[in-house]
């Protein structure tokens, strides 16, 4: 007999009260804050920093956050497990170590979800879980803490609508992050539901292709292998399709990956006929997309260099390095401590996957520095990086704001 899985709502004002001094302790920047009301621009040194006007900790993840420092606070004595890394940022993930909450997967696995009793606590990430999971929790009998962000949930509503009206989710996402994962267990929560999962643009234009003229269905499996539901048939499946996405992809990549779907779609069938064959939703969430315009914004400034801050399997961090490879050097930093010095910088290369050191980074004159962080890292890190910056050129933030900004 299946047990009854007790889901508990932390978000109680005595509750939230008593551990935001605790989290803002963890995560807070007077550092950032105050340059915030300047503009995000710090100057001194012949070193001028700019920060992006949108960077750091979303609505989704604070919630997230919160939930389970609220968690430990509320069962003290109770084993804690949350099923893998709560958000992209290794140092918070961390934090919660330290807090004795376990992990159920990952590197820090201490346990499996058949070790479970009915009285612990587990916390659900950010990112979600397969339908699979927490069927498997639900079995256990155990309290749940759930942080799922409600940007992941609008698309899994998209993607199970499409399942029941017998409409493949083509998912913009990466096939093996947590997010898609989850996303794609609900578009086969139906009977009869598919997904295809695309990573880029290269990928779409085979689909397309396909879509058009057919071809080879075995290279099509393939080619996708891991990344389409069981059963997965491109000649039966690819005629009705509803395009969603991994809520932290480029926007304006999944906007092109939307309309050539969409010509492909038209091309096969007529225009007349698309609403038979083709349908699409705006999933991408909105404080990625914040982030990523004031990342624009901020490259329109004659800047030198970019850094950029946060975790290295952050899909939403990630892409904000790429966007600013494209018109200049970009360090994708974990933390402060890769700025090793005035010469020498450890960074993560997106190419070669892997951190790589890079001598004669920064400009021995005047430079102009951009910093920018993904949705999934704390102010405290970007704190880090901007006195690490001023370090190299022998200056003390806190005693320079005392007089600069008070």
């Amino acid at each position: 007999m299946t047990a009854s899985v007790k889901r508990i709502n932390l978000r109680r004002p005595d509750v939230m009260e008593a551990v935001r001094e605790q989290v803002e302790q963890h995560y807070r920047s007077q550092i950032v804050e105050k340059l915030r009301q300047r503009g995000g621009i710090f100057e001194a040194g012949g070193l001028r920093v700019r920060l992006a006007k949108e960077f750091g900790f979303c609505y989704g993840v604070e919630r997230a956050i919160d939930l389970a420092y609220a968690a430990r606070k509320v069962f003290p004595d109770q084993d804690i497990f949350i099923l893998g890394e709560i958000i992209h940022n290794p140092e918070v993930n961390e934090q919660l170590l330290a807090m004795n909450i376990k992990f159920l997967s990952g590197p820090q696995k201490s346990a499996d979800i058949e070790d479970l009793q009915a009285d612990d606590v587990v916390i659900i990430p950010a990112f979600g879980a397969e339908t699979a999971t927490m069927e498997k929790l639900k079995a256990t009998g155990c309290q749940l803490v759930d942080t799922t962000c409600g940007d992941v949930m609008s698309v899994w509503k998209r993607v199970t609508q499409n399942a029941k009206e017998n409409f493949t989710s083509i998912i913009h996402g990466k096939a093996k992050h947590e997010e898609t994962k989850a996303t794609s267990s609900r578009a086969t929560a139906s009977q009869g539901g598919h997904y295809l999962v695309v990573l880029n643009l290269a990928e779409t234009d085979y689909v397309c292709d396909y879509i058009r003229h057919g071809g080879n269905k075995e290279e099509f499996l393939q080619k996708f292998a891991g990344a389409h539901s069981p059963g997965f048939d491109p000649d039966r499946h690819l005629v009705a399709i509803g395009v969603a996405n991994q809520t932290t992809m480029l926007r304006s990549e999944t906007e092109e990956i939307q309309r050539r779907l969409q010509h492909a779609m038209a091309d096969r069938y007529g225009a007349e006929n698309l609403a038979q064959h083709y349908r699409m939703f705006d999933t991408i969430c909105g404080a990625t997309q914040e982030r990523q315009d004031a990342l624009i914004q901020l490259l329109q400034e004659p800047l030198d260099l970019m850094i950029v801050v946060g975790g290295y399997n952050s899909s939403n961090t990630s892409h904000l390095a790429e966007m600013s490879a494209e018109r200049l050097p970009t360090y994708f930093i974990r933390n402060a401590d890769r700025i090793e010095s005035a010469t020498a910088i450890r960074h993560f290369d997106l190419h070669k996957q892997q951190e790589v050191l890079t001598q004669n980074w920064l400009p021995t004159g005047p430079a102009y520095v951009g910093i920018t962080a993904g949705a999934s890292c704390p102010n405290n890190l970007i704190d880090d990086a901007v006195r690490r910056l001023f370090a190299l050129r022998d200056i003390n933030v806190d005693d320079l704001i005392a007089t600069t900004i008070g």
